[in-house]
């Protein structure tokens, strides 16, 4: 790995502050610490500028949104505060290009950022651009403030029906969370699957249970070919009445990796070796929704069980190559699938590290304590990656702490 010549500092950028990209971050911070004591006592190591880019300050809690789209109060948590007293830099700008081959970022303020390794954590957003009219007439909860604006409008609808538009985990959870926020409203759930699909068929026939006791209307099977500004329409020109549309189907990532030259695969996410590396340019790790990371089971789907560990392993493995060591592989296999069901009840499907279903799930309260255990604010687990010794590293699974395998 390269330095700068001019202040013998090598410089990390991190691209994101999502999930993925504050795992990194923080654990890059607190093994930078580690190897300035070393350092501190006689032992030569190259100092580590840790640098975090982000458009907002505002940490998105993407496992929450759908409650904050119903109005229901959640922590604003700020990424400079989490960042303070680890020596990590934040600066906030939306990320307008990357040169890989310069190794520098440019921002929208003008601003150009160089690095000496980029970790690459833009995340994903609904895609709005593949159905005709979601850009313009629906929601979407890529963001609080996304959110936020649904909330407004479901307060003020009084009466109407919503329709959730993609029958996923997401799309299950706003469904369930706005009829139980709001009864008097008429919940439509629709997309090509039908819920739950991809549990075994206990858990499945009780989150579809408590979908209908909630009083929400699935309709699977069908495929949307236009948002309207009342309507939406499905394949066969039916149109179901609209007053509020949320768009959960599907998503897409940003160009940028496809543009800055790094191979992309079809769905334009950053294809890595197995220490997460960019394939085409070693001095990039990807990590998230942004990255297509191979497993022995096929290529990693995007979420926070996911995201959290690969930031984890990419800054254990860029420490462990300025240490002159070989990055290890990485290793993930899954372990559970839970799903909210309004504020009382859940479903959670425990799965096989290929994410297909197990046998063993919970339901009801006791899912609900489950779920809320393990996908509770990431603050107090960001807050312990700091406070641990750097000689391992961890993520949160099942509400304990879990050795990434190939850490040391």
């Amino acid at each position: 790995m390269t330095k700068n010549r001019e202040t013998g500092t090598h410089r990390v950028l991190i691209l994101g502050a999502g999930y993925a990209g504050m795992a990194a971050a923080i654990q890059l911070a607190a093994r930078g610490k580690r190897r300035a004591n070393v350092q501190a006592r006689g032992k030569r190591r190259e100092n580590v500028q840790v640098t975090v880019v982000n458009a907002q300050e505002r940490f998105t809690e993407r496992l929450r949104l759908h409650m904050s789209a119903t109005g229901q109060p959640v922590a604003e948590l700020s990424i400079p505060e989490l960042l303070e007293g680890t020596g990590a830099r934040f600066v906030r700008g939306w990320v307008t290009a990357v040169d890989a081959d310069a190794k520098l970022v440019r921002i929208d303020d003008d601003r150009v950022l160089h690095y000496d390794t980029l970790v690459y954590g833009l995340g994903s957003v609904a895609d709005t651009a593949a159905v005709p009219g979601v850009e313009d007439h629906a929601y979407t909860l890529n963001s609080a403030q996304d959110a936020e604006l649904l909330a407004e409008r479901l307060a003020r609808l009084g009466r109407g029906t919503v329709v959730v538009g993609g029958s996923g985990l997401t799309g299950v959870e706003s469904a369930a969370e706005i009829a139980e926020q709001y009864p008097e409203l008429d919940v439509v759930l629709l997309g090509r699957q039908e819920p739950g699909a991809a549990m075994s068929p206990r858990p499945r026939a009780y989150l579809q249970a408590a979908l209908a006791r909630l009083g929400v209307r699935v309709l699977s099977g069908v495929e949307v070919m236009k948002v309207l500004p009342d309507a939406v329409e499905l394949a066969g020109g039916e149109l179901v009445a609209a007053d509020a549309v949320l768009w959960t189907s599907g998503t897409r990532v940003s160009p940028l990796a496809a543009a800055a030259g790094l191979t992309v695969d079809e769905r334009g996410r950053v294809v890595t070796d197995a220490a997460l590396r960019s394939v085409s340019h070693p001095d990039v790790y990807a990590v998230g929704d942004a990255a297509a990371i191979r497993q022995g089971y096929g290529v990693m789907h995007g979420t926070c069980q996911g995201g959290m560990p690969t930031g984890v392993h990419a800054a254990v493995s860029i420490v462990r190559t300025l240490d002159g060591r070989r990055p290890k592989p990485f290793r993930f296999g899954y372990y559970h699938t839970p799903v909210s069901l309004g504020r009382h009840d859940a479903v959670v499907q425990f799965t096989h590290p290929d994410d297909s279903p197990r046998r063993v799930y919970l339901t009801g309260r006791m899912a609900a304590r489950y779920k809320e255990t393990v996908t509770a604010s990431p603050w107090p687990t960001y807050g312990r990656m700091k406070k641990m010794p750097a000689s391992g590293a961890f993520w949160p699974r099942g509400g304990r702490f879990t050795r990434v395998r190939g850490a040391r």
